[in-house]
């Protein structure tokens, strides 16, 4: 397990083998993200756009723009109740 200490101007230094695993170099940016109460991850948030392929799967049945318009259009009514 790699520890760090907080500075007391709540300031951590990522420990080289974790910069090293995430691929993260200076000037790049992290994401803390809560996975559950009092539990999160530390996650680069420098990956290119790439990387996001695959992450929503195609639909069975394409939709048509017609179709798209109609959900919007009812999407938009039902919230402007």
């Amino acid at each position: 397990m790699t520890t760090a200490t907080m500075t007391s101007k709540g300031q951590i230094t990522i420990p080289a083998a974790v910069r090293a695993a995430l691929g993260v170099e200076v000037g790049d940016r992290v994401e803390f993200v809560e996975v559950t109460t009092g539990r999160y991850e530390l996650m680069a948030a420098t990956r290119p756009v790439a990387a996001l392929k695959g992450l929503a799967r195609k639909p069975a049945v394409p939709v048509t723009i017609e179709e798209m318009n109609r959900a919007i259009a009812a999407r938009a009514a039902k919230a402007a109740r």
